[in-house]
């Protein structure tokens, strides 16, 4: 991270420290309501938590750097435990050193160090983790975090095939910019787009909130380079092949495991002539499920279909919208028959002009059919403006005295509204013994023919002290997290499994599966040198990584 980079991020939380996501008046008092006053908890200083950074057991080298302050900005990524940690200051645990490789021979070289010297090696992206991936683990060898973000420009680019190569490290935007001032896109847009990076997105298997059209991140991804332990690992661009298993598939979600991914190569578009987003409201949940799924079952080519539960609307609307605007929008949805159990379903079209003309046409009159109301672009472009700054929204509320966190799942049709339920049910009891309310709330986020994906969010009074807070977040995480497994779903869609998510994998894939891909893994990797703790089981416990 250069100086400038670093001056401007956060140390403690989310972003560039010069933005911000302001709640109105109603908001606050929305979430005051909702929840009850809550009192905010201390914030430790930079010069506070400084002032722990234990010395490095590592010595001054050319290859990393082991000044305190950029070992904490590298300690933590964005979990809630994280967001604890980098908040009280008790962060307990550090790498020993940072590298900042220009290049794969330069990454080959740390490699080599690491091997000859045992150390530990985590691949660090844009910091955005939210289940614990760049966590060091308590350990007796040296760990060095691998910061790519030097290593972020387009490398080349194949107009003919429609390939892109680009250095792991490189962040949305700027992978973007790179991509457009040619004349093409890749069209991943999760909500960390701000930060994460192209690495970070296929070493966790991401999705980006357009994904109906442009495809998931292993729809993208094509090939790249990966340095393993002993050499490197060229994955070729095929179209298609039948040769055996795709060991692609190994690289996607392999969460630092086989080795550091340096160069990627992935499936771009040309920039499409228009793209616009809208907004509609259905009468229930129900109809917006029902509706949603038409839409996707019919093979209606849209960028993105995004439905929102009814608490998730009001929520919403309360955080978005004065109460002038929330009245004169539930006048007109009310004369058109959608009462106060709406659900706002927010769409994207992304195409020619003329295709889009009938595509927005057909998707009316599935609207129409489901007793929807659609109220046009308008809200739509207020949606897209602000698609990347929620994030900002949790130091807000942590300012107030609330905690924020999500889970996310994915499953069958048949499953979403029983499953829906049943973790907002979970969520909102979770902490009833410690007379605390949970406000939660939903929506399906990615669609596919045969299911979709649930992304709750919940919002809770912090406790008195950081450990206490720690403890009821444990509670609500682990007793839905469990949940979910056990009633078929998949314990991560979109963010991965990282340390926070270990638990439970052995529920959804098997436990025979799960010795035999670690068993696959620990060939590349025999002495757990490469990103520990994560995927498979945590080595370190939460606690020992907690205020």
């Amino acid at each position: 991270m250069d100086k400038a980079a670093q001056d401007n991020r956060k140390w403690n939380g989310w972003g560039d420290k010069d933005r911000s996501l302001a709640l109105s008046a109603d908001g606050a008092a929305f979430i005051t309501e909702t929840l009850g006053e809550a009192q905010p908890l201390p914030i430790a200083t930079l010069e506070e938590v400084l002032a722990k950074v234990p010395a490095s057991r590592l010595e001054e080298s050319e290859l990393y750097t082991i000044d305190a302050e950029v070992r904490l900005r590298h300690a933590r990524g964005q979990s809630l435990p994280d967001w604890l940690a980098m908040k009280s200051g008790e962060f307990n645990l550090f790498p020993d050193a940072v590298a900042f490789p220009r290049c794969s021979e330069e990454i080959r070289a740390l490699i080599e160090a690491a091997k000859q010297n045992d150390w530990q090696l985590i691949p660090y992206g844009g910091g955005t983790s939210v289940v614990g991936h760049i966590t060091p683990c308590a350990s007796d060898k040296p760990v060095v975090t691998i910061s790519m973000s030097k290593m972020n420009r387009l490398l080349a680019l194949d107009r003919v095939s429609q390939l892109a190569t680009f250095g792991a490290g490189v962040k949305g935007p700027f992978l973007e910019s790179q991509l457009q001032a040619q004349g093409y896109t890749l069209g991943h847009f999760p909500q960390s787009f701000e930060l994460s990076t192209l690495g970070g997105w296929v070493v966790t298997r991401s999705s980006g909130q357009q994904s109906l059209h442009y495809g998931r991140i292993e729809n993208l991804f094509a090939g790249g380079e990966i340095e393993t332990l002993e050499d490197k690992v060229v994955i070729p661009t095929l179209p298609a092949s039948s040769a055996g298993p795709d060991w692609r598939h190994l690289v996607l979600g392999s969460e630092g495991h086989l080795g550091i991914l340096t160069e990627a190569k992935v499936r771009v578009s040309r920039v499409p002539e228009q793209e616009f987003f809208g907004v509609a409201f259905m009468p229930n949940w129900q109809q917006g499920i029902a509706c949603a799924r038409e839409v996707i079952q019919q093979g209606l080519p849209l960028s993105m279909l995004r439905l929102s539960n009814s608490i998730e609307t009001k929520t919403q609307l309360f955080l978005s919208a004065n109460q002038t605007q929330r009245h004169w929008l539930s006048k007109l949805l009310s004369l058109k028959g959608v009462g106060d159990d709406r659900c706002m379903l927010v769409y994207g079209i992304t195409g020619d002009k003329r295709d889009n003309r009938q595509r927005y046409k057909r998707l009316k009159g599935i609207i129409r059919q489901f007793k929807g109301v659609n109220t046009g672009q308008s809200l739509g472009k207020k949606w897209a403006h602000k698609r990347f700054a929620f994030p900002y929204l949790r130091e807000t509320l942590w300012q107030m005295g609330y905690a924020i966190d999500t889970l996310e799942t994915a499953t069958n049709w048949s499953n979403i509204e029983p499953l829906t339920e049943k973790i907002e049910q979970s969520l909102k009891g979770g902490l009833a013994e410690f007379g605390s309310q949970v406000h939660v709330f939903s929506h399906l986020s990615h669609l596919y023919s045969d299911g979709a994906s649930i992304y709750t969010t919940y919002l809770f009074p912090v406790a008195k002290t950081y450990e206490q807070t720690y403890r009821q977040w444990q509670k609500l995480k682990s007793t839905t997290s469990k949940l979910i497994v056990e009633s078929n779903g998949t314990i991560s869609h979109q963010h991965g499994v990282g340390g926070d998510h270990a638990a439970y994998l052995a529920t959804e894939k098997g436990d025979r599966v799960v010795d035999s891909l670690q068993d696959y893994f620990n060939g590349f990797d025999p002495k757990g040198q490469l990103n520990p703790g994560k995927l498979f089981k945590a080595i370190y416990t939460q606690d020992e990584a907690q205020p």
